[in-house]
């Protein structure tokens, strides 16, 4: 049994081995070479001057406004008041 199973197998890894695998062949690419440079063109002609004045003047900053006046002095509180004899207790909060 081990023999049946190892015929097919060394035969299998011969055929593989024994295809002939084809050469991919990439084609050349032509680079053109770019050629000498050509003659430099003439200079531009200068633009007209804006007439003057044409533009408005800047406007004059105007002053800091007065500083407000100061608010008056909030009344006096009423004095406290003495204590009676009453005592009060507040009791602990359960535990949970």
């Amino acid at each position: 049994m081990k023999y049946l199973i190892l015929f097919p197998a060394l035969f299998a890894g011969l055929a593989l081995t024994a295809c002939d695998r084809p050469t991919v062949v990439t084609p050349a690419v032509v680079v053109p070479a770019p050629g000498p440079a050509g003659p430099t063109g003439a200079t531009g002609a200068t633009g007209a001057q804006a007439e003057k004045g044409a533009t408005g003047d800047t406007g004059a900053t105007g002053s800091t406004g007065s500083t407000g006046s100061t608010g008056s002095t909030g009344a006096s509180g009423e004095p406290g008041k003495s204590g009676g004899s009453t005592v009060i207790i507040v009791p602990p909060e359960p535990a949970r």
